[in-house]
């Protein structure tokens, strides 16, 4: 909700201090309280050439992100600023402010590449600043788009005839927007006007030859053309005289150069407009809380040496978002067992069935709040949970019945066992008399309802304890011959075999339902999974047509152009992708 975002300017995420990337706590505190999806819009550039200026304008604000005022490399790190889009409702815009690549007071252009790099990497529209014209000195200073396959891994660990190809990017990669400041060219080629975009993609067109001169001048192009299918360009004139520019955010906008103004309000309308939800592999959409893992995992991994890795990233997200969904199911389950369940149940199937609503459920909540849970681990831990407490149920359910039949027995036999005592049936005839009164009370107990499960159990345990007193009452019985007592022995023992082997046999019938119950909560964990794992493929496979489809058009204009070594080069990537598409199957291991 927009209410969540309290944030009056920027702030520091990531701070860039003597060589070392250092992640701010409280930066990362308000990361974790947006709940929306987030369209990140990160900006990078030379020092000194206004990407401030637009951040500011996309936020709406004349103030926020420093502009500086000299020729030293004002912001440090990477600054956020989180406002509510205003342009998609329940979305949070996230800008990012880089610290200017290229300064000299660094003296180490590792760390230019590393802030270049996660911009990249946490963005879902990543904008390059640059001032004036594209030209082979703006090219050479966007050398960091050569190194991206050695500063970032797509995958954790590709095998050993994969190769990482520009579709493992493409897929991760946010859209690209380059922005020309100070541009003072007429837009035309061929004598005949075009738009930026034409310019770009002109600017971008390869030369045929093979010296050393000639693969530096391709080399950016071809990566920017492989990792960036989605690109945009935009041209602005000089905002005001050169005496004004050192005091930019002062000036009224009447002030400034009116095309400039037209140009930034043109900029800022495709940007809010165009720019997608940071998503993930998988179409998994990006929150705070989600943003805040990915940058602790990769600066964590620039911080200890190694690589950022996309791969890894999402999988490190995915444990700690499939752990919470194990235990937001759990909370649903307990909530509806506690809602709907009233110990004890008449019948065993009672508690079953209300047991297996509430495991749909809450199979249903872990399938809508989890992803990319490899070999279903956590659902799997769900499933064990569940059962436990499913067991946890039927033990409670057992002593509620079993104390309720106890404590209504006590209440019905104790006049039997207080005439007992008093010798009442110590007579001629006693015997038959304790034996229907005995009767007349067991009838008394099955007309109580609500006794729950142990209902039979615990008067057949009761009984049976008594037994000692019937045996005792038959045999000091003046008025019974010694055939009647033994016809009378006989009967109690068929009487006892009966109820034993009645009790065996509801032993058998709860076992059976126990493994029948045991069967459909593996069909539901499989049917729910069966239908996510559907989900998943068919998202996978609109990534890949899409990923295909802007690879066809990047071969078509090689081919246009008259590359056929790199033509064919990207020939074997769409054949890898098609291949990639046929094998994907997941793989439903659970339980």
């Amino acid at each position: 909700m927009a209410s969540e975002i309290h944030m009056p300017g920027p702030v520091c995420l990531i701070e860039n201090t003597k060589g070392q990337l250092v992640i701010n706590p409280e930066a990362l505190k308000i990361l974790s309280a947006i709940k929306q999806p987030l369209v990140v819009v990160a900006i990078v550039g030379l020092y000194r050439t206004g990407k401030s200026y637009l951040l500011n304008k996309l936020a709406g604000k004349k103030k926020g992100f420093s502009l500086g005022s000299t020729i030293q490399s004002h912001t440090k790190g990477i600054w956020m600023w989180c406002v509510p889009h205003p342009e998609k409702p329940n979305h949070t815009l996230v800008l990012l402010d880089t610290e200017g690549l290229g300064d000299v007071e660094k003296g180490d252009n590792q760390n230019d590449s590393w802030i270049f790099a996660l911009a990249i990497l946490l963005s879902s529209t990543f904008v390059y600043n640059s001032m004036g014209t594209i030209n082979q000195q703006a090219m050479d200073q966007l050398h960091y788009v050569t190194e991206l396959t050695d500063q970032i891994r797509a995958k954790s660990s590709p095998g050993d005839s994969e190769v990482e190809d520009s579709a493992d990017f493409v897929s991760f990669f946010p859209d690209f927007v380059w922005t020309l400041r100070d541009f003072s060219l007429e837009l035309e080629a061929n004598g005949q006007p075009i738009t930026a975009d034409e310019y770009l993609e002109l600017s971008l067109k390869l030369k045929q030859g093979t010296d050393i001169k000639t693969k530096s001048f391709n080399e950016p192009r071809l990566c920017i053309r492989k990792f960036f299918p989605r690109k945009k360009c935009f041209i602005f004139d000089r905002p005001a005289q050169r005496k004004h520019l050192a005091h930019l955010e002062q000036l009224q906008e009447e002030d400034l150069n009116p095309e400039f103004r037209e140009q930034v309000v043109d900029f800022c309308s495709y940007i809010l407009k165009s720019s997608k939800t940071k998503t993930l592999s998988g179409g998994i959409r990006v929150n705070g809380p989600r943003l805040e893992s990915l940058v602790l995992t990769y600066v964590s991994a620039i911080s200890s040496g190694d690589l950022p890795c996309m791969e890894n990233a999402v999988l490190a997200l995915a444990q700690i978002e499939n752990s919470a969904a194990v235990k937001k199911a759990i909370a649903h389950y307990d909530q509806q067992m506690g809602q709907t369940l009233q110990l004890s149940t008449d019948t065993l199937q009672e508690l079953l069935d209300l047991h297996r609503a509430s495991e749909k459920e809450a199979i249903e909540v872990f399938m809508k709040n989890s992803f990319k849970d490899v070999d279903q681990n956590f659902q799997k831990e769900l499933g064990t949970c569940l059962v436990a407490k499913r067991d946890v149920f039927c033990e409670q359910n057992v002593k509620a019945s079993s104390d309720c039949c106890m404590a209504l027995l006590q209440d019905i036999f104790s006049p039997l066992e207080e005439e007992v005592k008093q010798g009442t049936f110590s007579k001629p005839g006693g015997y038959y008399l304790f034996i229907q009164k005995k009767e007349e009370l067991t009838n008394k107990y099955y007309q109580v309802p609500r006794k729950g499960i142990q209902a039979e159990e615990i008067l057949r345990k009761y009984l049976e304890s008594k037994q000692v007193v019937a045996d005792a009452l038959l045999q000091t019985d003046q008025s019974l011959t010694e055939k009647e007592k033994e016809i009378e022995v006989e009967r109690m023992k068929a009487e006892s075999a009966e109820a034993a082997k009645k009790m065996l046999e509801e032993m058998q019938k709860k076992n059976e339902k126990m493994m029948k119950e045991k069967e459909k909560s593996h069909q539901e964990h499989v049917k729910q999974l069966t239908e996510k794992m559907e989900m998943e493929k068919a998202q996978f496979m609109a990534e890949q047509q899409r990923i295909l489809k802007l690879k066809l058009q990047e071969q078509e204009r090689l081919l246009k152009e008259g590359f056929q070594k790199e033509s064919k080069k990207l020939q074997n990537e769409m054949e890898a992708i098609q291949r990639r598409s046929r094998e994907f199957s997941p793989i439903c291991n659970i339980l």
